[in-house]
């Protein structure tokens, strides 16, 4: 099976998944964790380049290209394999943050982005997305007080609006494969939430 994570900055996403994959191992299944961009030697470069405070002067397309250029390698390299080797692949974000913060927040053609989003995906989908969620200004104001403000998270807010807001039309296109968590809830209770829904799903795909 294969589950993704996403949310607006700040939501707490990156730091449920070591607890996340925690409860995924114990429950017998045999797990690969992983994360976008990055998640491999070249992707893990593109990552610095996509991610650098520095590069102010970065186009739409050319952040649209480079992280297709990261995702392409991290599914051909870990993903697909895996999953092929019948593991769970959990991954930090996935295509449909492209969709939403490259679609949507610089309100890009989505036609032309899903068609190179497909591309590099080779049409590989989720089984199964968690998408946390919190509102905008008080994601980023979570994020701003880490270590890890990024060239993303500087975008004007109604950039992250825009996102968020396309992270819900895409929810709304494909509920089934959709799991809303509200992320303004406690740590331990998107802890549980989150154990809940992929063991259920698991379980039900054996």
């Amino acid at each position: 099976m294969f589950i993704t994570l996403e949310g607006p900055d700040g939501s707490g996403k990156s730091s449920q998944v070591p607890v996340l994959a925690e409860a995924i191992r114990q429950a017998g299944y045999d797990l690969v964790v992983t994360r976008e961009p990055g998640g491999t030697e070249i992707g893990d470069q593109v990552r610095q380049i996509i991610m650098d405070l520095k590069n102010t002067g970065m186009f739409p397309h050319t952040e649209i290209l480079l992280f297709q250029a990261s995702r392409a390698q991290l599914v051909r390299e870990v993903i697909r394999p895996n999953l092929e080797a019948g593991k769970v692949v959990l991954c930090d974000r996935y295509a449909d943050a492209t969709l939403a913060y490259q679609g949507y927040g610089h309100e890009t053609d989505l036609l032309e982005l899903r068609r190179v989003v497909e591309y590099a995906t080779g049409g590989l989908k989720p089984d199964l997305t968690l998408y946390l969620d919190i509102n905008v200004e008080k994601g980023l104001r979570r994020k701003g007080k880490g270590d890890e403000w990024n060239r993303l998270d500087a975008y004007e807010v109604e950039f992250h609006e825009r996102a968020r807001a396309g992270y819900l039309e895409l929810i709304a296109q494909e509920p089934d494969r959709w799991v809303v968590i509200d992320a303004g809830q406690s740590v331990k209770q998107v802890q549980e939430d989150l154990k809940r829904v992929v063991l259920e799903r698991l379980g039900a795909g054996e």
